[in-house]
């Protein structure tokens, strides 16, 4: 079955994190806490055709942000949006999620990357001051959105560690397969499409970038008019 798979996976110990990853991984183990509202993977996939059309609208914004219109999203245009909208991050802040989502390493974040960017902004800023910060980027819009994929990942993340295992994946296309025997395979490529780093676990990050392609928003995507119906 295909709860063999994975049995080799490194011990969570060998995952060194970044100061930004340490912070993203303690609020989701934080939210946790309630569970998760999910009950398949099969209800996931369900909620793909709704999702994109969300995230899709986030395309005015991105075009906001990429000031000389190239497509793509650099270091300075995105300290200066974020001054200009009063975004309380340091610059090392700022430089952190930059990298952390600039995942092509290409000095410069795509439409898709951005949608990861925002998302991991939805997670970290909680504070009640956040909230003014939240409205301006247009993000209290996409609070649903945002939430489902947090809600998405909390059920894959079945011992709550802020990790998804290939175990965990293969147990829940498993749960949602009901036994079929291509599940084992399922699982390991939607494992394989999520773990960006191949470094055998899954951190929320991956988990966020993975679901804009599993909804069909590729980098450099245009096609938000003729799929926002």
């Amino acid at each position: 079955m295909g709860g063999v798979v994975g049995k080799n996976e490194p011990p969570k110990a060998a995952v060194s994190e970044t100061k930004l990853e340490a912070r993203i991984n303690e609020a989701i183990r934080r939210r946790e806490v309630e569970g998760s509202t999910i009950k398949s993977f099969n209800s996931i996939i369900l909620k793909f055709p709704k999702i994109d059309r969300s995230l899709r609208k986030c395309k005015a914004t991105f075009e906001d942000f990429d000031e000389d219109g190239n497509g793509a999203i650099d270091r300075e245009e995105l300290k200066r949006c974020f001054h200009k909208l009063e975004i309380n991050f340091t610059d090392e802040e700022v430089n952190d999620l930059f990298e952390a989502c600039d995942i092509n390493e290409d000095m410069g974040m795509k439409f898709n990357e951005f949608i990861v960017l925002l998302c991991l902004v939805y997670l970290l800023k909680e504070d009640p001051a956040a909230e003014h910060a939240k409205s301006r980027m247009g993000m209290l819009n996409l609070e649903a959105t945002f939430e489902t994929l947090v809600d998405a990942f909390v059920f894959l993340d079945k011992n709550k560690d802020g990790y998804v295992s290939k175990n965990e994946m293969v147990d829940a296309i498993n749960e949602t397969t009901s036994g079929e025997r291509s599940s084992g395979r399922i699982a390991m490529k939607r494992f394989e499409e999520m773990d960006w780093d191949k470094n055998g676990m899954v951190n929320f990050k991956e988990f966020v970038f993975a679901f804009t392609r599993w909804v069909g928003i590729e980098e450099g995507d245009d096609d938000e008019e003729e799929n926002d119906v």
